[in-house]
Parts: structure tokens; C-alpha cells; sequence
């Protein structure tokens, strides 16, 4: 196709035309203003994850700039008066002088908290919206497994900073991962000692690894995956839910330029303003409160990020037992809720479009339009089980100090959550196929006449 001459138009149009010409880009850039976003309201929660991350990278930024991945001891002479003259670590000193001393340092600090929270619900919302409308259905099987791997790195990425400041919560954080992995048969040992540089605790597990992994090598690969995510998005065209006007052929919604952009960032300029203002007013993870972690020192009833509720149930429910197979001894209760069950799961999503496919529906044709829970009632049935299944795992994580105000005894707890898990999976998956399978009798429209 030729280009007309604008010269006359003006610098500008010089401009656009010089890098069309050289790069190719005028077609490329057409079709992306003209791709066509579906309008409705749970498409914005994976925008919400990515938003949610550009503040983390933003923030972060910031706070490696003054934090100091270093677990040799200082003595503290910060701001805070309780702690004056305490012997303390030196990432848990400058996590401190964060807090008290940069300017901006808490406000950054309680905003990049509040993101990573925002980033990991927005994934998990959004996994839960694909699960339950089918938007996993070929084509979109791979696009599915990208998000489940985003949801895994992200739990693993705000492990690793949230693990950072060298407090006595994720110092027990980090003892607790140290023991799930050294569980692991055979190799349990030898990945201990790489990943943490010996035994826990070790100088190196702060200064090389962990600040490494979660400032560099994890964002890298978060970022990565977001945009294979989004170019597999962008390749299949976004799905739709059905509705007039709407086939497996079109996309009926708002073009990208100039509604959507704007509306986009408006999206975004929201989520950036909530989360500062939550960064600001609504205290998180004050390690003052907490002290340096010291081996020795335990506080009851402390509580990790909610995204690890679940894997803290797991760990919690899981009988003490080690069984011993092919002459070695099974480390079973962080094994079997520490390893075997998060990979159980994590193993299920992914595998979920084509369990799917062969279960329920035995299709292999392409689909674009979203299924409704009532279109698949066993699909619905078992996509809520899931779920009760680890919301009540995630409720074994952290609601006991609840059950024990209320004075329900510790093991009481335990094993009524264990009959849980079996019971209210089934409870759920009842209750939703019998709502999927409701038939809604729609009133005779008013005599006319």
C-alpha cells in the first residue's frame, strides 16, 4: 500500500511516516488501535494483576535503592526507641530505616506490600473467572497453563519478599520452607543446601539468593510470562460471553484506541491511587513489632500474607506420620503438605481444559464464546468443589486463632477441618449442580391490550 505525501502536514506526520517507512509498523500499529476489548466488567481482573505489578515494579525499585541484603550484625540507632541499641542484622536494620527514616520509605514500603497482595488476588480471581466461564476451551489451553505458572511464580516471588526484611515472622518463614524442602526424598538435602547456601540460617540465603530471586530473576520471568500470556491473548482474540450479535466468529466490544486506552488507564489510575492510599492509611507487616528473628524466639498466633493461608493449612492438617519406601524415611507431614498436595493442585489447574474436555464435554472444536455455569452443570459442580477444597484448606491456615478466642481446643479444630476438606467439597459440588441445573421461568410479558 503507498503512502500519500503529507509532508505538507507537518513535522509530526514526517515522523510517524519516517518510522513506518524504516520499521514496518503502520499495519501492526493500525490493527492495535482497531482490536476490539469485550465489554464486561470481569475482563478488568486481569488488568487489575497487571496494574497491580507495574506498582510493584515501581516501588520496588525504590526500595532496593536503600535495602541491604546483608544478615551481618549491627547495632541499632534508628528512630525507633525500643529497639535503640539492640543487636540486630543489617537488612533488618535498613528495613527499619525505611520505615522511620527515607522519606516516602514507609508509605513505599506498606504500598509495595498492599500490591503484591492486589497482584496475587487479582491472578487468582481471574484463574477462577477462566475456571468457571470456560475460557480455558481450544484454542486457549496454553493461555490457561500461563496463568497457572503466573499464579505459581507469584506466590513464590511474595515468599521471597516478604522473606527479605529479617524479622522473627519471615525468619520462621523461611525455617518452614527450609524444612519443606529438605523433605524432599533423595534430593531434599542437596536442593537445601544449594538454594540456601547450607543450613538454614545462612548469610548467603540473604545476600546472594534470595534478594537476587526476588528483585531480578523473578520479576524477569513474571514479566515474561505476562507477555507470552498476552500475546497468546491477543492471538486468539479475547472471548466473549454470548449475547446478541455476538458468534465464535466476532468479538463485539469497545476498540482499543480511543475508548478503551482511556478507560484503561483510568483502570489503572484507580488501582494506582487505592493502593497508595492503602500504603498510607492501613498499617502492613510492621517488623518493628515483630523484632529481628532470632532461632531461638517464637511468638503464637503470627500470621504470613493470606496467598500462603493455605499452604500453612496444609502443613497444619497433614497427619505426623513418616513412612519409609525403597530404604529411605519420608519427612511426611511437610512432604505430603508442603510438597505432594501444592503440586497436586497447581498439577489440576493446569491440567483442568483437557480433564475438561475428556470428563464432561467431549469436544475438540474451537471456541470463543464463554460457557455459563448452567451450560456444563458437572463443570460447574466441579470447579466449585475445587475451590471449597482449598478455601478450606486456606481456612485450616488462618482461622485458628479465631477458633481458639472462641474456645474451640487446637486439635478439636484440626480434625473437624480434616472431615472438612472431604465433606464441604461434596456439600459445594451438590449445591452448585443443583443451582446450574435450575431452570429459570422467566414472568409472561403484560397484557397489552
Amino acid at each position: 500500500m503507498s503512502i500519500p505525501d503529507l509532508r505538507d502536514e507537518g513535522r509530526d506526520v514526517d515522523a510517524v511516516r519516517f518510522v513506518d517507512e524504516r520499521l514496518g509498523a503502520g499495519g501492526v500499529a493500525r490493527a492495535a488501535l482497531r482490536y476490539v476489548f469485550p465489554d464486561h466488567w470481569s475482563f478488568l481482573l486481569g488488568e487489575l494483576a497487571l496494574y497491580a505489578f507495574v506498582i510493584l515494579i515501581a516501588t520496588g525499585v525504590f526500595l532496593a535503592l536503600f535495602f541491604e541484603p546483608n544478615t551481618s550484625t549491627t547495632v541499632y540507632h534508628g528512630s525507633y526507641s525500643p529497639l535503640q541499641g539492640a543487636t540486630v542484622s543489617r537488612a533488618f536494620a535498613s528495613t527499619m530505616r525505611l520505615s522511620f527514616d527515607v522519606p516516602l520509605g514507609l508509605l513505599m514500603r506498606q504500598t509495595h506490600h498492599w500490591a503484591a497482595l492486589v497482584f496475587v488476588a487479582g491472578i487468582v480471581v481471574h484463574v477462577m473467572r477462566i475456571m468457571f466461564t470456560a475460557a480455558f476451551r481450544k484454542p486457549r489451553e496454553l493461555t490457561h497453563v500461563l496463568g497457572v505458572l503466573l499464579l505459581g511464580l507469584a506466590l513464590v516471588e511474595g515468599f521471597a519478599g516478604y522473606s527479605l526484611p529479617d524479622d522473627l515472622l519471615s525468619g520462621m518463614g523461611l525455617a518452614i520452607a527450609y524444612s519443606v524442602v529438605v523433605s524432599l526424598p533423595l534430593l531434599g538435602g542437596q536442593l537445601g543446601e544449594l538454594v540456601w547456601g547450607g543450613s538454614f540460617p545462612t548469610a548467603s540465603a540473604f545476600e546472594g539468593r534470595l534478594f537476587i530471586a526476588h528483585v531480578f530473576l523473578l520479576p524477569a520471568l513474571l514479566a515474561a510470562l505476562m507477555g507470552a500470556h498476552l500475546a497468546l491473548v491477543v492471538r486468539h482474540h479475547h472471548t466473549q460471553f454470548p449475547g446478541r450479535g455476538r458468534t465464535e466468529r466476532n468479538v463485539v466490544g469497545t476498540p482499543m484506541w480511543p475508548a478503551y486506552a482511556l478507560r484503561s488507564l483510568a483502570w489503572f489510575c484507580a488501582t494506582a491511587a487505592v493502593l497508595v492510599l492503602l500504603g498510607g492509611l492501613v498499617q502492613i507487616n510492621p517488623v518493628w513489632q515483630w523484632g529481628p528473628y532470632e532461632p531461638w524466639l517464637g511468638t503464637n498466633g503470627a500470621q504470613p500474607d493470606w496467598y500462603l493461608g493455605w499452604l500453612i493449612g496444609a502443613l497444619r492438617l497433614m497427619p505426623s506420620f513418616e513412612p519409609r519406601f525403597w530404604g529411605h524415611t519420608w519427612a511426611g507431614n511437610p512432604f505430603f503438605g508442603g510438597v505432594l498436595l501444592p503440586t497436586f493442585i497447581f498439577g489440576l489447574l493446569a491440567a483442568w481444559p483437557w480433564l475438561d474436555r475428556r470428563l464432561w464435554t467431549r469436544d475438540r472444536l474451537d471456541h470463543h464464546l464463554l460457557a455459563r455455569p448452567r451450560d456444563e452443570p458437572r463443570r460447574a459442580a466441579a470447579t466449585a468443589a475445587f475451590a471449597a477444597f482449598v478455601a478450606t484448606i486456606f481456612l485450616a491456615g488462618s482461622a485458628d486463632r479465631l477458633f481458639v478466642a472462641a474456645g474451640v481446643p487446637y486439635t478439636g479444630q484440626v480434625w473437624a477441618l480434616r472431615a472438612g476438606v472431604i465433606v464441604i467439597p461434596l456439600v459445594t459440588a451438590w449445591v452448585a449442580r443443583r443451582v446450574a441445573t435450575r431452570r429459570v421461568v422467566l414472568p409472561p410479558p403484560p397484557d397489552s391490550g
